[in-house]
């Protein structure tokens, strides 16, 4: 990783926070069994920036990312979007937030098999409110000659791409993306998170990345190392590296 430096949590004066989480704590009663999933994290996450959130599986990485876009709650502790309270909002309010602010992406496609690469980008374009083209979308992530084909006829990487084409199609401020490389090939791999860094750097769409694989983090602008449910470090790469320097 490039010149690395513990840095706070809170953001520095004058920079504008996406996300403000303080005291965050996510506890799963399994029976007669509590899983601390999360311990107390607090963190800001600053516009434009791509975060790697880093750590082993069951550090907790899923549930904070899952928290943050509104698809699970937290048991104590405050999470902020903006000058939006998702703590204590109600379903209406977040599905609301996950339509118009968030674009998801996760290690599986979830793409709808019987519909093009075009036609599923469109059914999430037409259900919010300044959405690019499908085609725009595609383009973003070099699939504009396979618009056409489906889902079957591409490859993973290449559905994986469609899956991101459709999330940042919807023209979110916020790209949450949960080991959207961990069913992928080194080489296939790096043509997805070229991808991000094209969402990331053209569009200025906040980025938060999570990966067990530690070869990623030197794209970050910000490595956030998770482990046990708490956050170890955080470290700020002077010099990120593009997603085709990488390897592994």
């Amino acid at each position: 990783m490039d010149e690395k430096n513990t840095i706070p949590v809170s953001a520095t004066d004058g920079e504008n926070v996406v996300f403000r989480v303080r005291g965050l704590t996510k506890v799963y009663h399994m029976g007669e069994v509590d899983v601390h999933a999360l311990r107390g994290v607090d963190l800001d996450l600053i516009a434009g920036e791509l975060m790697v959130l880093l750590g082993p599986s069951g550090s907790g990485k899923s549930t904070l990312l899952n928290i943050l876009g509104g698809l699970d709650t937290a048991s104590e502790g405050t999470v902020h979007y903006r000058d939006h309270d998702l703590t204590h909002a109600d379903e209406r309010r977040l599905t609301d937030y996950r339509r118009h602010h968030v674009g998801f992406v996760f290690q599986f496609y979830n793409l709808m098999p019987s519909l093009t690469a075009r036609e599923n980008v469109q059914a999430v374009t037409e259900i919010v409110r300044d959405p690019m083209t499908a085609e725009d979308a595609l383009a973003l992530v070099h699939l504009q000659d396979r618009m056409d084909h489906f889902p079957a006829q591409l490859s993973g990487g290449e559905q994986q791409r469609v899956a991101i084409a459709r999330a940042i199609a919807k023209n979110p401020s916020v790209l949450l993306c949960d080991e959207p490389t961990g069913a992928l090939d080194s080489e296939t791999g790096i043509l997805v998170l070229e991808a991000l860094e094209r969402a990331n750097q053209e569009l200025g769409t906040t980025t938060a990345l999570i990966t067990h694989n530690a070869d990623i983090a030197g794209m970050a602008d910000r490595v956030v190392r998770i482990m046990d449910g708490r956050i170890s470090a955080i470290e700020h790469n002077a010099t990120r590296k593009r997603a085709s320097e990488l390897s592994w």
